[in-house]
C-alpha cells in the first residue's frame, strides 16, 4: 500500500489515527497535509477526544512523510507502524507520551476497488489497519490515559473535498466475538454526471466481508440516524442511538474551511444478516459515527 501520494492543487491529504481502551477512553488524532487552489500549503493536527476536540496548525515544513515505511511526523508528534511519540503543547492543549501498535488488521484488497483509478475523484479513502493492539499510556491536559489491552484503528482519505453529503462509522470490539467494520456512503461528483456509493469491510469470525458499490452493494436507506446497505444476500444496519458529537474541520478545494461534526464515542446497534441468518448483532459506546450534509 502506498501511504503518501501528494498531488497538486488544490488537494489534500490526511490520517486518522484511533486509539480506545476498556475503560471507555478514547482519543483521535488526524494529522494531514493541504493545498489550496493558489498553492497555499500547510500542515495540520487535529485531536478528538471523548468530549471535546482541537486544531492546530502547522508551517508546511513541520510536515514529514515518508511513502515507505509509513511515517507521518508533525512538529515533534510521529506517526508510524509502530506507534506513535506525542509531544504537543500549543494553546490550550497539553499532549504527550507514547503508545506502541501491534501488528495491523490489514484488507486483503484495496476498499475503493477499481475507484481508486478514477482521476476525477473528489475523494479516494483509504484503510491502513482495521484493528491492532495497542500498549502504553498518554497525558491529555493532566490527565492520564492508559491504553493497556486498548485497540486501534488507522485509515486515511486524500483528494480535492470530502462529498457534499457522506455518512461514516467504523467500530471494533474484543471478547469472544471479537470483529470490527468501517462503512462510508457518499454522493460522488464526476465529470460525467455522479452517483451515490458506498464502501464498507466487516471483520467476523476471522472472515472479511466487503460490501460496496463496485460489487453491487445498494444503499437502501441512509440518514443522520445511520444506513441500511444490501449486496445480494448480505445486508448491514448501522443505528446511531447516542452521539456526542464534536467539531471539526474538513477540506474545500484543498482549504480546511468545512465544519463538521463527529462523534468519536457514539452509541452505534449493528445487524448484520446473511439471508435470514443474523450473523451477528453488537451494540457499541466506542462506535465513530460522522453525517454531513453542505446542503
Amino acid at each position: 500500500m502506498n501511504f503518501f501520494h501528494g498531488g497538486g492543487r488544490p488537494c489534500f491529504e490526511g490520517w486518522y489515527f484511533k486509539h480506545q481502551n476498556p475503560q471507555g477512553q478514547a482519543l483521535a488524532l488526524i494529522p494531514a497535509l493541504h493545498t489550496d487552489s493558489e498553492g497555499v500549503r500547510a500542515a495540520s493536527l487535529q485531536v478528538i477526544s471523548n468530549d471535546r476536540s482541537w486544531w492546530l496548525e502547522y508551517p508546511e515544513s513541520q510536515l514529514q512523510v515518508s511513502r515507505q515505511p509509513f511515517q507521518v511526523q508533525v512538529g515533534q508528534s510521529r506517526f508510524d507502524s509502530h506507534g506513535i511519540d506525542l509531544h504537543v503543547r500549543q494553546d490550550s492543549l497539553s499532549l504527550r507520551g507514547a503508545l506502541r501498535y501491534g501488528p495491523f488488521t490489514a484488507l486483503r484488497s484495496d476498499i475503493m476497488g477499481p475507484f481508486r483509478f478514477f482521476a476525477g475523484m473528489q475523494c479516494s479513502h483509504g484503510v491502513i489497519s482495521m484493528g491492532h493492539s495497542l500498549s502504553g499510556t498518554l497525558e491529555l491536559n493532566g490527565e492520564r490515559m492508559d491504553f493497556s489491552n486498548g485497540s486501534g484503528y488507522i485509515e486515511t482519505d486524500r483528494g480535492r473535498s470530502f462529498p457534499d453529503r457522506y455518512l461514516w462509522t467504523q467500530c471494533l470490539w474484543g471478547g469472544p466475538a471479537r470483529g470490527s467494520l468501517m462503512l462510508a456512503a457518499a454522493t460522488i461528483p464526476l465529470p460525467a454526471g455522479g452517483f451515490t456509493g458506498c464502501i464498507c469491510s466487516v471483520f467476523h469470525d476471522g472472515l472479511e466481508y466487503r460490501l460496496a458499490t463496485w460489487l453491487g452493494a445498494r444503499i437502501e436507506e441512509w440518514s443522520p440516524s445511520g444506513a441500511v446497505i444490501r449486496q445480494g444476500k448480505y445486508r448491514l444496519e448501522a443505528e446511531l442511538l447516542n452521539e456526542r458529537r464534536q467539531l471539526l474541520r474538513a477540506p474545500t478545494e484543498g482549504r480546511m474551511e468545512r465544519a463538521i461534526h463527529e462523534s468519536l464515542c457514539a452509541e452505534v446497534r449493528y445487524h448484520f444478516w446473511h439471508g435470514k441468518d443474523l450473523l451477528f448483532q453488537h451494540t457499541d459506546s466506542n462506535a465513530s459515527f460522522e453525517y454531513s450534509s453542505s446542503n
